[in-house]
């Protein structure tokens, strides 16, 4: 006897309703590739910081173009650059946009969406380039990015900068005894716990395996080493259960400051490393500053 299949029902995402126009930058390669911005009020884009869009590239002009909403629809101003703006390879004053059109100013190419399913799918592009699709947190490269803009900051302004590494104690023991996917609730469970308590200025990134790292901005060593403390006893605290067996976590973390021998991101990060390993060899589930 014959059996129809039944059509199986499937989640549009909570059907979220696209924002009504955006623009993606689409080129060139690495940092905010993919970022999309919403054009829900007049946007200006040039060389310049105090744009909506910074663009950095000598090739473009410090106030290089706007786009404004108009009468419905979204139209890009040349704002007299050197180099022109371009739609669709041609060089325009002011151009109505119209969905998939080509935004070219310098070297970097920004993508027109209007009432496009399509913007959905580059946001969800761009997520998945800086997200650690695990834990949730940033990943590595959007958190070396991250850094190198902070440290510039704060040598330009003469602020203080911490960075905490973050390593879970056995982990190869955790995953051996109870498995991996034990192993990957640990590190999804651990990833809300620090997620749920740092603030909006704050970046907590997945440094790779099981390990860390959060980005403190206007700290001095002591808010650091207490916050490091204050992270490291919730961790210790919280209990981990996978399928009713419980799994016993701590985490050993190092103290990074920004200083006269840490003057780059990566010399941070080193430092900060260097003191999660004296924890680790102190005996763990301990900060090192």
């Amino acid at each position: 006897m014959a059996t129809t299949a039944r059509t199986r029902a499937t989640s549009q995402r909570a059907l979220r309703t696209p924002a009504d126009a955006c623009i993606v930058r689409i080129y060139p390669p690495g940092e905010g590739l993919g970022r999309r911005i919403e054009l829900t009020e007049d946007v200006s884009l040039g060389r310049d910081p105090a744009n909506t869009v910074a663009i950095d590239s000598q090739n473009v002009s410090r106030r290089h173009a706007r786009i404004v909403g108009r009468r419905h629809h979204k139209v890009v101003v040349d704002l007299g650059s050197t180099n022109g703006t371009y739609v669709n390879d041609a060089r325009v004053k002011e151009r109505t946009l119209q969905s998939g059109d080509l935004i070219r100013l310098g070297d970097s190419i920004f993508k027109f969406l209007h009432g496009s399913i399509e913007a959905l799918y580059h946001e969800e592009i761009y997520r998945l380039t800086i997200i650690d699709g695990l834990t949730e947190a940033y990943n590595k490269r959007y958190l070396l990015e991250h850094l190198e803009r902070e440290v510039a900051r704060c040598h330009r302004y003469d602020r203080c900068l911490g960075v905490l590494m973050i390593d879970i104690d056995h982990f190869k023991h955790i995953n051996d005894t109870h498995g991996h996917l034990a192993g990957d609730f640990v590190l999804r469970e651990l990833g809300a716990l620090v997620r749920g308590r740092i603030r909006r200025e704050e970046l907590f990134a997945r440094y790779g395996g099981e390990e860390f790292a959060l980005v403190i901005p206007e700290t001095t060593r002591e808010i650091a080493t207490e916050i490091a403390d204050a992270l490291r006893q919730r961790i210790a605290d919280h209990a981990f259960e996978f399928e009713g067996t419980a799994i016993p976590v701590t985490v050993s973390i190092g103290v990074g400051l920004l200083g006269e021998r840490t003057t780059t991101p990566l010399a941070l990060l080193a430092s900060a490393d260097a003191k999660l390993y004296r924890a680790k060899r102190a005996g763990r589930n301990r900060v090192v500053d």
